[in-house]
């Protein structure tokens, strides 16, 4: 099994409060692969940002993290039970669960030894849904400033994984019967302080800290002022790349 890649654990707090928020529409369409609703299995939920979105449709959501620092700043709430365990041994019951989901986090395990857990606690008509989002559109100017700050100085910092979300997951092996997802996107109206919080979460620009003993986003924000005034709201969306599949032929979407 792969050793355990944290990136996230040692800003665990400022990753829960600044990262966006998957749209109500992407759990929603999700609810409608599974025949039942008993059981969702939120594998690297990190702070339970999916997990808390799939309550509303499943009646007990289980939450697991490797990193004790992530579930200590997870989000509560009835219906979503949290344990720290790997994705590769989630200690769960076979034929137990109706939908497997890995929220921007599946290009971190070791996949082979996951898909098989996965197959495993699978019910009959299981679904498992992997997704991820890469670089967020704003408006012309700042987008073109971010991409700059994205291959620059701080892109030797960014793990060997990223590649895959780069690439939308696309080239992502995945041993499903897979299905149609339709087009969704995150959005949040954020500020550029707000913005800015969440560009120190990414793991390349914290591990530029370390090795730097600097912030590269403090550079970043005095060309970033320029385009967008002090407290002036902006709409920043993301897309979602979404691979959906069953291990039973003939599942369908009618939403598709």
């Amino acid at each position: 099994m792969l050793k355990f890649k944290d990136h996230f654990s040692a800003h665990a707090t400022a990753y829960a409060e600044a990262r966006p928020r998957y749209p109500v529409a992407l759990f929603a369409w999700l609810a409608t692969l599974t025949p039942s609703h008993d059981v969702a299995w939120d594998c690297g939920t990190g702070n339970g940002q999916a997990a808390v979105g799939l309550a509303a449709h499943y009646a007990r959501i289980i939450a697991t993290d490797p990193s004790k620092q992530q579930l200590e700043s997870a989000f509560p709430h009835h219906h979503v039970h949290y344990r720290e365990a790997r994705a590769e041994s989630p200690g769960l019951e076979p034929r137990s669960v109706d939908l497997v989901t890995v929220a921007q986090a599946v290009h971190w395990f070791d996949r082979p030894v996951f898909y098989a857990q996965v197959k495993q606690v699978l019910k009959p008509g299981g679904v498992l849904a992997v997704w991820c989002y890469s670089l967020c559109h704003i408006e012309s100017a700042i987008d073109s400033t971010i991409q700059a700050f994205y291959t620059g100085e701080i892109n030797a910092y960014w793990p060997p994984e990223r590649t895959l979300i780069d690439d939308g997951y696309r080239t992502l092996e995945f041993p499903f019967e897979e299905l149609s997802a339709p087009a969704l996107h995150m959005q949040q109206r954020w500020t550029l302080e707000q913005f800015l919080a969440y560009l120190r979460t990414w793991s390349a620009v914290q591990k530029f800290i370390h090795n730097n003993g600097r912030d590269p986003v403090d550079a970043l924000n005095g060309k970033l002022v320029k385009l967008w005034d002090a407290g002036v709201i902006k709409t920043v969306s993301w897309p979602l790349h979404i691979r959906v599949g069953s291990g039973e032929a003939g599942v369908k979407s009618d939403l598709i």
